[in-house]
């Protein structure tokens, strides 16, 4: 561009007629502004979006639509203001499909009660308790009064694990991942573990790696813990799952030959024994009381 501006005019032409062309140019101009003013030029009008403006109270206005979960004595209704309901995008298509005039109820029978209860309180608020005690990477969650001081049932795990499935489902991914965090965070036993485990492989998608890899992964690092202080639970879990018992031990055949690689330099088998497999697909090394 600044070569052009810098050009030197050509000789020869009439100052005043590049003058006239410029009077010439803004008079075709302004003609042609005005006539074209009112005339259809086949272009859409684009104006920018605004993005509405939803408050609080938008929400507490909107009608309330009841969502029974659970079956026998387990059975509860959490009446929701639907405006806050249609964020998950499963729960706005029911919501699609009431009929005029007729009764506003969502029914999911085999839903967990408490994981329900928590997916709406994430809904209104982004968050669900237990929540993080701060803002660090690395912060623990709330002391939750409802598990036990030491996890044999894994609990704990279990109330994050059916949040995340159930995110799944509901398709909030976010939740998903922050129910997810929340695994890593929270403590068990051996025979808690193999709990938290044996409800992932049944509930979780076969295909989700997120959650089942570091399910495999962690056990995989712990054979002292599976042989001597949950072994029953664990041949269970084998035979219950066998994908699960693939997982484990892929893993851990996979880390026997990198062992071997690593020890020979040219590819030759070493006789050194299986080493610990290091990290898996976790974000961080679950907090545990294996």
């Amino acid at each position: 561009m600044a070569d052009i501006e810098n050009q030197t005019p050509i000789e020869g032409t009439p100052g005043d007629d590049v003058e006239m062309e410029g009077a010439d140019v803004a008079a075709g101009a302004g003609a042609g502004a005005g006539e074209g003013a009112g005339e259809d030029t086949g272009l859409p009008d684009i104006e920018p979006e605004t993005p509405k403006l939803v408050l609080f109270a938008d929400y507490m206005r909107s009608p309330i639509v009841e969502v029974i979960v659970g079956t026998g004595e387990q059975r509860s209704t959490y009446s929701v203001h639907e405006a806050v309901l249609i964020k998950a995008p499963e729960l706005a298509r029911q919501c699609e499909n009431f009929a005029p005039g007729g009764p506003r109820q969502i029914v999911m029978a085999d839903v967990n009660t408490d994981a329900m209860g928590s997916v709406i309180e994430y809904l209104y608020t982004g968050e669900y308790f237990p929540k993080k005690t701060s803002s660090a990477r690395d912060a623990p969650l709330e002391k939750d009064p409802r598990q036990p001081a030491t996890d044999d049932d894994g609990l704990g795990l279990l109330v994050h694990a059916r949040i995340y499935t159930l995110a799944d489902r509901l398709q909030l991914p976010e939740l998903k991942s922050l129910a997810h965090g929340k695994i890593h965070r929270t403590a068990s036993t051996a025979k808690g573990e193999l709990a938290y485990a044996r409800f992932v492989y049944k509930e979780s998608n076969p295909e989700d790696s997120t959650i089942r890899k570091p399910v495999a992964a962690f056990w995989a690092t712990r054979s002292y813990s599976l042989r001597h202080d949950a072994e029953p639970e664990f041949k269970a879990m084998c035979l219950e799952f066998p994908q699960f018992s693939y997982d484990v031990l892929r893993l851990v055949l996979d880390q026997q030959e990198k062992s071997k690689r690593g020890a020979s330099g040219d590819g030759e088998a070493s006789h050194r024994g299986p080493a610990v497999v290091p990290g898996s697909s976790r974000k961080r090394a679950r907090v545990s009381q294996v």
